[in-house]
């Protein structure tokens, strides 16, 4: 039967998804991207924030019309969404044949061959312990960087956040276990992996006992193949000394970090639920850049969170403009039902919250820039990702830059590469927020 997948949302759900194509796959579905000609659809959905919620919900309503008019048998729908909103979905998408939760993707073939079967299905499981994965993964990032993910789950509780309540409490995946899977991955052609988790600096603390992100990557970096890992999700106030020490170590491991800051007012970080004031953020900034003087620093923040003042937005742009980050996403607050922020006073018009968005944004655009033209000269390492189409072009990703967020370098070269090729450039332009470079 042939089965068309979907997949919404973060990377840490991309990997449940490539998790469950290598299950589909394993069980003889034939994997189509026709939506007409499916059998059966499957939609790893989110709903971190309204954004993502109304993309999933919109997915679900635009496949499920396919029962009427293409070959569609069976509909089903796991990840975020169908963990928080399941009997919504069940009372008013009738069409929606099966449900999985976050921690029960596992069950992914059981439910379809149930479902064929006539049989209706519906496992959010518990939110405790790991899926049991004995399948290997369907990569879908073009095979030369991969994610892994090495825990699960939050216990933070930020006052604007979702996760906890579907994603359940902070799981780490042993290590044995995730450096098989590396192994793995690099035997099949990975050449970057960018290690995930909704927060990666609390890796091993309920399995160890401690903190122990350095210690796998020292594992890690002995893989031999393995050319970057790269880390996300490192929250401010968790870094510590023996993980900047192994960044420092270990040569595999880029100099780059995802620093989720939110804000730098010391009362919206009060009011968020974060573990960190101004000072704090300020200090392990300047320690990050004393120890690893390369170091790219990327950060997200939050506009608009209830309460927020002019003058905490002014002094947002003040410590932007200051810290200079390498790398910068802002979204608008998202009033999330069931949060503690979403029942606070002070909620401020999307307008405002818009307003300020973008002016972080124009902000950061003139940061990146000057930060871009500061490069011109240096020499880099980088993947190549494709060619641009009809020129002697190509465009790479060095060290200070993952897949999907961040920019590029555009290579100009006569040499015939491939996509993963790892190559020596130096920098001879810039753009707001991509590089222009040669082969050396």
């Amino acid at each position: 039967m042939k089965l068309l997948f979907v997949s919404l949302g973060c990377d840490k759900n991309l990997v449940d998804s490539e998790y469950m194509l290598g299950m589909l796959s394993d069980a003889g579905y034939q994997l189509t991207n026709e939506e007409n000609e499916a059998d059966i659809v499957v939609i790893n959905t989110c709903c971190f924030i309204n954004d993502a919620k109304e993309e999933s919900i919109n997915t679900i309503l635009e496949m499920a019309e396919l029962k009427k008019t293409a070959n569609l048998k069976v509909l089903l729908v796991t990840g975020c969404l169908a963990q928080r909103y399941k009997e919504e979905i069940i009372s008013e998408i009738p069409e929606v044949d099966a449900i999985l939760g976050t921690n029960s993707y596992e069950n992914i073939v059981h439910a379809l061959e149930e479902t064929l079967a006539g049989n209706s299905y519906r496992n959010l499981g518990t939110l405790k312990g790991l899926p049991k994965l004995t399948t290997k993964r369907s990569l879908t990032t073009g095979g030369h960087f991969a994610y892994l993910k090495i825990a699960e789950g939050c216990n933070k509780r930020c006052t604007y956040c979702v996760i906890p309540s579907i994603r359940g409490g902070y799981r780490s995946v042993p290590m044995e276990e995730l450096i098989a899977a590396a192994k793995e991955l690099v035997g099949g052609g990975v050449k970057e992996l960018i290690l995930v988790a909704q927060e990666t600096t609390l890796y091993g603390v309920d399995l160890y006992g401690e903190k122990s992100l350095h210690r796998l990557l020292d594992a890690l970096n002995e893989i031999s193949g393995l050319y970057w890992i790269r880390i996300l999700y490192c929250y401010p106030e968790e870094i510590y000394d023996e993980l900047i020490e192994a960044m420092k170590r270990n040569q595999k491991v880029c100099h780059y970090l995802d620093l989720p800051i939110q804000h730098a007012s010391s009362e919206i970080l009060r009011r968020m639920g974060r573990r960190t004031n101004k000072e704090d953020l300020i200090e392990i900034i300047a320690k990050l850049r004393r120890e690893i003087p390369d170091i790219a620093l990327r950060t997200t923040l939050i506009c608009g969170f209830p309460g927020e003042t002019n003058e905490q937005h002014e002094e947002l742009m003040q410590f932007i403009n200051e810290m200079e980050f390498d790398r910068l996403g802002a979204f608008v607050y998202s009033r999330e039902e069931g949060t503690p922020a979403g029942e606070m006073s002070g909620q401020i018009l999307e307008e405002t919250k818009l307003d300020r968005q973008a002016a972080v944004m124009e902000l950061q655009q003139e940061i990146a820039f000057d930060k871009n033209e500061e490069m011109k000269g240096q020499i880099l390492y980088a993947f190549i990702e494709g060619k641009i189409a009809d020129e002697n072009a190509y465009v790479g990703r060095t060290y200070r830059d993952a897949p999907d967020v961040d920019g590029y370098i555009f290579i100009n070269t006569s040499r015939e590469l491939a996509t993963g090729d790892f190559v020596r450039v130096k920098v001879t332009g810039a753009y707001e927020y991509d590089l222009i470079g040669e082969i050396v």
